[in-house]
């Protein structure tokens, strides 16, 4: 992350701009030097999120004014997507200072935790691979303006700086093209995370793999000369409140293997079919900066998915972890077989509640779009933490259902299960697939198919991969409360 955040009582003489957060009504802040007629008549309507530049005033400080709305609709999600629009209002200037974690009511900590990730996400960017650099934004020191709010915007900068790094952490790793990042590589950069993150990590090798019956991981990896890696993680605080396993799906590069995907711009994101494995790996790298008190475990399941004359083919049985055996009938569909190993050896330590995130399924895209990434579980009160962590983050979920009577479409005559269900339902049908690995254990899937990836700046989103549920996970870790062991059925 190349922004930095200072916190000020108030606002410094020498600053590149000043950002005034600007109501829709009542008193226009002093400095601006205009009324709200006048403002209007060059059309700032206080709306939210619009930026207009001023020219320097007398002191030779640029004023930037952005709408925040009515105050009292004010919350920290809306603040965070008005941070973002003014840090691309004033990309141009190298340091700023604003006032907007004090605009609004309510918890000052959340809100200037918002407004920190506001600004870091808007500005963040991948660059390395360009020659010409100069794209970048120049903007990359922010003071915060506290007043007599200094403690409380210190402790919520502190926290908004953690979950940015991490959210921007995971971005590069799934912007990064796959020549660039093996299972191999993506490992090592696992366990150097973990090394600074007081972390324990352990990384499985495929000969390993192997004698753990990690069948799916090993058998999706078949087609590929370059060999698989299994990453476990541990975050073990003094004084745990609780046990939670994430999976993550870390599929490097997705060809579809032999049943491979069309030649189109979708096969040419497949790079960011790890952003799962991403998010998990960045989650886990935040926890002990945030002095989370839940214990985390995480398993990042890392392949990639060729066709050669060693692929996986159609009709083949791979016997998982847990030992149930999967006739396989479409390549393509490999997440699941993945974290169907990660899922089984996370229920064999009998968690608390355990959460899978993945690039899954197209349908879910379909059904869902772009915007927000499905849930389903076997257990409600999971679920209901992880959509209370999705309202606090704005990292939108919706539940879809985990409708037992499909698991007939999965059904094979050669093995105990297949790995597709057909044309419909794919996203209930691919969570019944991976819910035959939990056990008894509280468990819900994150599907991030949609979401993985945006198409162009908007409000917190950058154009290119999104790590989509790395806040989310974080969140919930942080807030997490053992759940009822009650399986929906």
């Amino acid at each position: 992350m190349r922004t930095t955040f200072t916190t000020s009582k108030s606002a410094p003489s020498k600053v590149g701009a000043l950002v005034i957060p600007i109501a829709s009504s009542g008193t226009i802040p002093a400095g601006v030097g205009l009324n709200r007629s006048q403002l209007s008549a060059i059309g700032f309507e206080a709306k939210v999120g619009q930026t207009t530049v001023l020219p320097a005033n007398a002191k030779g400080t640029v004023r930037v004014l952005v709408g925040i709305g009515a105050v009292a609709d004010l919350n920290a999600n809306s603040l965070r997507n008005i941070a973002a629009a003014s840090a691309r209002a004033c990309s141009k200037f190298e340091s700023v200072a604003t006032s907007l974690p004090t605009a609004a009511r309510g918890d000052i900590r959340a809100n200037t935790q918002a407004v920190v990730e506001g600004f870091a996400l808007a500005l963040h960017r991948w660059a390395e691979l360009k020659r010409d650099k100069s794209s970048l934004p120049a903007l990359t020191k922010v003071i915060l303006v506290a007043g007599d709010k200094t403690t409380a915007v210190k402790n919520g900068m502190d926290k908004g700086i953690a979950t940015a790094t991490a959210v921007c952490i995971a971005r590069d790793f799934a912007n990064t093209p796959p020549s660039h990042l093996t299972a191999r590589q993506f490992a090592e950069q696992a366990v150097a995370i973990a090394e600074k993150s007081n972390l324990k990590s352990t990384v499985y090798n495929r000969d390993q793999l192997i004698a753990m019956g990690c069948g799916g991981l090993v058998g999706v990896n078949k087609g590929s000369v370059e060999p698989p890696r299994m990453v476990k993680l541990e975050y073990k605080p003094t004084g745990a409140r609780g046990k939670v396993v994430l999976v993550g799906k870390g599929v490097m590069y997705d060809s579809g293997g032999i049943s491979l995907k069309p030649s189109d711009p979708s096969h040419a994101s497949m790079k960011m079919d790890m952003s799962g494995a991403a998010a998990v790996l960045a989650t886990m790298g935040a926890l002990s900066a945030l002095k989370v008190k839940t214990q985390v475990t995480a398993y990042l399941m890392c392949t990639d998915n060729m066709p050669s004359g060693s692929a996986l083919k159609l009709g083949d049985v791979l016997t998982m972890r847990n030992g149930k055996t999967v006739e396989i009938h479409n390549t393509d569909a490999e997440g699941r077989l993945i974290l169907a190993d990660g899922l089984s050896l996370g229920a064999e330590s009998k968690p608390d509640a355990m959460v899978d995130i993945a690039t899954l399924t197209g349908a879910c895209l379909a059904a869902l779009g772009k915007k927000m990434a499905g849930v389903i579980g076997n257990n409600s009160a999971v679920v209901s933490q992880l959509m209370a962590s999705s309202g606090r983050t704005d990292e939108l979920l919706w539940e879809l259902p985990l409708f037992r009577d499909y698991r007939s479409m999965l059904d094979s005559n050669v093995a105990d299960m297949r790995n597709i269900g057909g044309p419909l339902a794919g996203a209930t049908t691919a969570s019944l697939f991976l819910s035959e690995f939990v056990g008894n254990t509280p468990w819900a899937h994150l599907d991030i198919a949609g979401p993985m990836e945006a198409d162009g700046d908007n409000g917190w989103l950058n154009r290119g991969a999104t790590a989509f549920g790395t806040r989310l996970l974080i969140d919930f870790c942080a807030n997490f409360t053992k759940p009822a062991v009650k399986l929906n059925k």
